[in-house]
């Protein structure tokens, strides 16, 4: 027999023994994990924590079976039952924190309950409406279960790494062979291979096209790091301000975070971030030029549209792509020149798959992560318009494998993560700010439910 056949037929004893139940809480009476890294730490292997102080509240068996039901699900919804003593202040903000993955929280504490998300797994309107229908359910299990449900269905995003799942290969865990077993009893295990295989050619696919990607943002971030080390500022120099070093520091800042993101980076839409930060950081060194030299500041204007290490464009100027109509596109001050001149501009060239190198915007779907970082959701689609890129970003298939569309291209705090991602403390704390407990959800829809029934 071999090892996978072993695998399975240990699986399915267990299932059939009932020997999946193992619970996710520690034995009733257990001194209580009163941490927020307890939890954390707890959330990296299940989605459901049940602190050993509020055990009477929901058993390990549900405990599991929700656990479940998320995993099955693939969303990033975490769930806590916590004591009513469990440290109250800034409580979400400081488990999204520790816990660095985006996704959508929801926690008991006593009898209370509270949930936060990240915007771009769930909006703030879909959060407040969830509190609101399931906040008052008295029964742990019933609330719990009807919250995740619905969360599970609204969620964007995919479950973490770290609690397992179909696509990882010979690190499956008992649970998701139990998984495997259940559906080939019922006959539907071509269906789960075939579901299997498209995501693993859709995961293989992403990361192909992740390594083209890298070779370009490297060079990015070089070229960047060589403007920095061009730079001949000094914080304590003759005549530097403190706005002068604060332009410095944040130029220094978007360098190491490019760095960061980019080690960091799983899926192509994550090289969002990368980008954005790149651009932040050029701006800022456009800024301490200016003070230096006496000149006004600069307005901010998006890069030059033809390559962005050109850095921030300095006026608009009307151009065509080959057999495209002509639109306004921002230019550096060299391409300005060359384009009044009736020459060509010094155009960002990239790999393609056929191993020729063409413009970054006929060169296929990969380099719209890398494009919408420099350029954002506003000015893309008209920069883009009648391209290659500009085509294939418009199209679902587009949004299913790249992250989305032109819409998705904001800056911002956590730009580049999905739901599922691992963020670290990069995330907008306006999505987990507030107390626990009611009123900490205005705006969104409500209003227009109000007023009775």
């Amino acid at each position: 027999m071999s090892n996978g056949t072993k695998r399975i037929f240990l699986a399915l004893s267990g299932m059939l023994l009932s020997l999946g139940a193992v619970s996710f809480t520690a034995a009733p009476g257990a001194a209580a994990a009163t941490s927020v890294p307890a939890v954390a730490d707890a959330w990296e292997k299940s989605p459901v924590y049940v602190d050993p102080a509020a055990s009477d509240q929901l058993s390990g068996a549900d405990a599991d079976a929700l656990a479940e039901k998320i995993k099955d699900a693939d969303k990033p919804v975490f769930v806590a039952v916590l004591p009513a003593d469990f440290p109250r202040q800034d409580l979400f903000q400081k488990l999204r924190t520790e816990t660095g993955v985006t996704g959508v929280y929801g926690i008991r504490l006593g009898d209370a309950f509270d949930a936060k998300a990240d915007r771009r797994v769930l909006s703030g309107a879909a959060v407040s409406n969830l509190v609101t229908t399931y906040g008052d359910v008295n029964n742990t299990k019933t609330q719990l279960n009807a919250f995740v449900d619905q969360a599970v269905k609204d969620a964007r995003g995919s479950a973490p790494d770290s609690w397992g799942g179909a696509g990882s290969g010979d690190g499956v865990n008992v649970a998701a062979l139990v998984g495997v077993g259940a559906v080939l009893v019922a006959g539907g295990g071509v269906a789960y291979a075939m579901v299997r295989r498209n995501r693993g050619r859709r995961a293989e696919e992403q990361r192909a096209a992740l390594e083209k990607l890298r070779v370009v943002v490297d060079e990015d971030i070089t070229a960047y790091g060589e403007e920095l080390d061009r730079l001949d500022f000094h914080p304590a120099e003759a005549g530097a301000d403190d706005a002068m070093r604060a332009d410095y520091e944040r130029a220094l800042d978007s360098y190491e975070k490019a760095k960061s993101f980019m080690a960091a980076a799983r899926r192509p839409e994550q090289v969002r971030a990368v980008t954005q930060s790149i651009e932040d950081g050029r701006f800022s060194l456009a800024r301490l030029a200016a003070r230096r030299e006496g000149r006004p500041l600069p307005e901010r204007r998006a890069p030059c549209f033809f390559d962005p290490r050109h850095g921030p464009s300095v006026k608009d100027a009307q151009w065509a792509p080959p057999g495209g109509t002509e639109r306004t596109v921002p230019v550096c001050s060299a391409d300005a020149t060359r384009l009044a001149d009736g020459e060509e501009p010094m155009s960002r060239t990239v790999a393609t798959d056929s191993g020729e190198r063409r413009p970054y915007w006929d060169a296929g779907p990969a380099y719209g992560p890398w494009a919408g970082g420099y350029f954002g959701g506003a000015l893309l689609p008209g920069l883009l318009v009648g391209t290659m890129l500009g085509g294939m970003m418009a199209s679902p298939a587009y949004a299913a494998d790249y992250g989305a569309g032109y819409g998705d291209f904001g800056g911002g705090a956590g730009a580049g993560y999905e739901g599922g991602d691992y963020s670290g403390s990069d995330f907008d704390p306006g999505d987990y700010g507030g107390g626990f407990g009611g009123g900490d959800f205005g705006g969104g829809g409500g209003g227009d439910f109000g007023g009775g029934f």
